[in-house]
């Protein structure tokens, strides 16, 4: 009985194992000399072996901290450094009482650096959610509910426009061979180029998103050298381009009345050039009161299926019409060496000038939502190559076609002239008048989405100024005023589109260049990898190539001469 008793007794809860407060170390660090020498694990009554004769105290423990280092080979704690207690920040105990190091920790609210790590995915959601607030008041960025269907309609209509008509043209000076070859090789590149600004719209490191390619350029070259390298080619890009469709789009109307005028003998009398002009821009004004990029998708489809459908007209007529008689395909050299050379690089302009709309990327790509799960790039991606799949489709039966049926003896205007000049009397009118009221519907939705980025650049002036967005009527005045403006310049230039190859070289860098640069800049590719040395070579290439273009551009122009007819459109 006494034994068990005895054993009983020695199972009961001792007044040291109540007293000693919990530990927060690993299971191993409990029989540390550090922690059985420590107050921490003994009762107030229960003795040092090493200070036998130490006196109790009378009121309570005297508790102190003693640091414990901890072990370097601990995956977790290796992450935080160790900072032991400063003579000006002593570790003492804290008011409450707390009789751990883990309470201490707790009682300065103190979180240790690995239950938040960096690459957390709500800090990286966080991160990639930062936004302008000043973007939710200008109409690149002011609705981002945009989706792929969206994109291929901005990039089919951005991507293939009028210029891809002249593409024969640049054929009667390099031949077949060299004219396929050069087109394809240029349709690879800037599909290449569109890849790089498509991933680097988003810096999923800063969290920022580039919602124009001025910022990107900006961001890459800094505020100074991005604005001289970029600023004019992208003006250009944009309201050159606008001046650009007032030309097409009025001359086209005129065309289409004496066609149907023509069809009906009516006695009408036709407008003037100018008068055309301005009721083609006034078209283009009311439609550009839409207030942002996503509200004129439909217009770009609109615009997109009519692109299609003239190219496919104009390249179908003519190749079912048959060649012409006495057409050659020998390139169309002349003149002395250097001036063989720079017809070569006017034509290369010409091919590069089909090739727009890569100043629109980034602007498409921002209307768009993102988070770390579904960012903007895929659906971005998917409408590119669904888009530029028909735009290979376009271009290159056009210039083949186009160059199969005329040879020399296409008109340096491109095919809708060579359409009227050599078919005017053997196609029907219908075809003839179906034509024209694409291509003036395409001019007109083109100026749309051409004419956005102006826009939000001229109510950025007044956003930063004012801290608020702009009226509905500063807006209407705004856009008019624009419009009105393009319709002055083209009265006043009308020989625009006679500058195909010099415009061709001054945009090509937008294209073909930046991109390559922006690339090395901000993704930092590995020194000597293949990705690295093929933008570099990429962007050399293309600064040499543009330069030789503008000289080749401005040589042609002073050797062959251009009518001047300054306030005179024909």
């Amino acid at each position: 009985m006494e034994d068990n008793k005895d054993h009983a007794r020695s199972n009961l809860p001792t007044k040291s194992s109540v007293d000693s407060p919990p530990t927060s170390g690993p299971s191993s660090l409990i029989h540390s000399p550090s922690l059985v020498r420590s107050p921490l694990l003994q009762s107030p009554d229960q003795q040092s072996p090493d200070h036998p004769e130490a006196p109790k105290p009378k009121t309570g423990p005297k508790i102190s901290f003693i640091s414990i280092p901890p072990p370097s080979h601990s995956p977790f704690m290796s992450q935080t450094p160790y900072v032991p207690g400063t003579p000006d920040r002593p570790m003492t105990m804290p008011p409450s009482g707390a009789r751990t190091p883990m309470a201490y920790i707790r009682s300065r609210n103190l979180t240790p650096r690995f239950l938040t790590p960096l690459g957390s995915p709500l800090r990286k959601a966080l991160r990639i959610t930062k936004l302008d607030p000043t973007d939710a008041w200008l109409p690149i960025t002011e609705s981002r509910n945009g989706n792929a269907y969206y994109a291929a309609f901005h990039t089919l209509c951005s991507g293939i426009g009028i210029q891809a008509l002249i593409l024969p043209v640049a054929f009667t000076i390099l031949g077949w061979a060299w004219g396929v070859i050069l087109l394809t090789l240029a349709f690879i590149w800037q599909l290449y180029t569109l890849y790089l600004l498509v991933n680097l719209h988003e810096d999923h490191e800063t969290g920022v998103r580039y919602s124009r390619y001025m910022q990107l350029a900006n961001a890459t070259f800094g505020e100074r050298l991005g604005k001289i390298l970029a600023l004019f080619p992208t003006i250009y890009l944009s309201a050159g381009t606008c001046i650009a469709l007032i030309i097409i789009g009025g001359s086209t109307s005129k065309i289409f009345f004496q066609v149907v005028c023509a069809s009906t003998d009516c006695k009408a009398q036709t407008l003037t050039v100018v008068e055309w002009y301005l009721v083609f821009t006034s078209g283009a004004v009311l439609l550009s009161q839409l207030p942002n990029l996503n509200s004129i998708a439909g217009i770009s489809l609109i615009g997109a299926i009519t692109a299609v459908g003239y190219c496919t007209t104009i390249w179908l007529v003519s190749v079912t019409k048959g060649r012409l008689p006495n057409v050659s395909y020998n390139p169309i050299r002349i003149g002395s060496e250097v001036s063989k050379i720079f017809d070569v690089l006017n034509a290369l302009g010409i091919i590069s000038f089909a090739f727009r709309g890569h100043n629109l990327i980034l602007e498409i790509q921002a209307t768009m939502p993102s988070s770390e799960k579904h960012p903007s790039t895929v659906p971005m991606w998917k409408g590119v190559k669904v888009s530029y799949t028909i735009i290979a489709m376009c271009l290159f039966p056009l210039a083949i076609g186009g160059y199969w049926a005329y040879g020399h003896l296409i008109p340096p205007s491109g095919m809708l002239p060579a359409l009227f000049v050599y078919h005017s009397q053997d196609l029907a009118k219908s075809v003839q008048a179906l034509t024209c009221v694409l291509v003036i519907i395409n001019a007109l939705s083109s100026f749309q989405i051409y004419g956005m980025p102006t826009f939000d650049e001229l109510e950025s002036i007044y956003v930063t100024r004012f801290k608020k967005p702009c009226s509905w009527w500063l807006r209407v005045i705004i856009r008019t005023s624009f419009g009105f403006t393009c319709f002055f310049v083209a009265v006043a230039i009308p020989f625009l589109a006679s500058l195909a190859g010099l415009v061709g070289g001054i945009a090509l860098p937008v294209t073909l260049v930046y991109p390559c640069f922006m690339w090395i800049k901000v993704k930092k590719p590995k020194f000597y990898s293949f990705q690295w040395w093929l933008n570099w070579g990429l962007g050399i290439l293309g600064t040499c190539l543009s330069g030789l273009l503008i000289a080749a551009g401005v040589y042609v122009i002073i050797d062959n001469g251009i009518k001047f007819n300054f306030f005179k459109p024909e």
